[in-house]
């Protein structure tokens, strides 16, 4: 399923289900692997970036709905923390003046229609410096039924990155949900997902 505007807005008129108040474990893991400036694409109400700019990077977090931005925005306040979280919509990252030597993406790749996902790709190209890296996590096709996101093969993902860029590893892991979730069920230990890291050549 492919969701639309509508879904989002809808989620987090109250909390989203991947809205856990924390960062999701998967970066926390490869955080010694991410280097210098960096974007997070579809940040949500901003717990990756947060963390991140705790840890000394230059951050900025991009999310097409203003209410999750504009939770992200206090969330920082309260902490102390400087980094820039921008209403934008990440098919036009073109907008954006600066490159990053990192990107995050956690559960944003696997929303866009086939067209969708070649245009945020190409759009990534732009804002990646050379040698740079996109830390992805996305829904596997290994998940059961049909709950949730669109689920995406390894296959899927090379094609996508098959262009300007190198795939340096994909791995399974799971994504953190709320654990108060109420009619929804996933795989014990939450969905299952792919974690791929990708370099810009």
């Amino acid at each position: 399923m492919i969701p639309n505007r509508e879904t989002f807005e809808n989620a987090y008129s109250g909390k989203a289900p991947w809205d856990i108040d924390k960062p999701q474990q998967v970066f926390v893991a490869a955080a010694d692997r991410v280097n210098g400036s960096l974007l997070d694409a579809g940040c949500g109400t901003g717990e990756n970036a947060l963390y991140f700019s705790e840890r000394g990077h230059k951050v900025t977090g991009i999310d097409f709905l203003r209410e999750p931005i504009e939770r992200a925005k206090k969330k920082a306040a309260q902490r102390g923390q400087a980094a820039t979280f921008l209403v934008m919509d990440a098919l036009r990252l073109d907008a954006l003046p600066e490159q990053f030597d990192s990107v995050i993406d956690c559960g944003l790749f696997h929303v866009f229609s086939d067209e969708d996902r070649q245009k945020y790709v190409a759009g990534l190209a732009g804002v990646v410096k050379p040698g740079g890296r996109i830390f992805l996590a996305c829904f596997s096709n290994e998940e059961p039924g049909d709950l949730g996101p669109r689920r995406i093969s390894q296959a899927d993902l090379k094609a996508a990155f098959a262009d300007g860029w190198a795939i340096e590893s994909i791995e399974p892991v799971r994504f953190e949900v709320r654990s108060d979730l109420q009619g929804i069920s996933f795989s014990p230990g939450g969905p299952k997902a792919w974690f791929a890291t990708i370099r810009r050549k």
